[in-house]
């Protein structure tokens, strides 16, 4: 399953460095929160509406998670008010499963 996460460039940019990214949301670390949000296709505006509408591109990343290649668990949640459970990551997010990382555009249905 491919899942989806926003990420901030020089954020990512470490990470590839040091082989794992740890940021949950905008301003909060997996240590913080227990986990790593991520996001259905379909949640994507959504989120960026919410939490990362400040951000101003190229610096905001959509990464495309790969699920089968990771090494922390994940699963999907419900979260009240959501009609679609929201994918979260257990741990640190290894950069190889990530397989793509650009530039976050919105869909041009919102």
């Amino acid at each position: 399953m491919k899942i989806f996460h926003l990420a901030i460039a020089d954020t990512w940019h470490a990470a590839q460095q040091s082989g794992t990214y740890t940021v949950s949301t905008l301003g909060l670390d997996l240590t913080d929160v227990g986990f790593i949000h991520c996001s259905q296709a379909e949640q994507l505006d959504g989120v960026h509406e919410r939490f990362y509408r400040e951000v101003s591109d190229p610096v905001l990343l959509l990464l495309t998670i790969d699920t089968d290649l990771l090494t922390s668990p994940w699963q999907l949640d419900s979260v009240v008010g959501e009609p679609l459970p929201f994918p979260h990551i257990y741990g640190p997010l290894n950069v190889e499963a990530v397989v793509t990382a650009e530039p976050f555009r919105r869909s041009t249905s919102s």
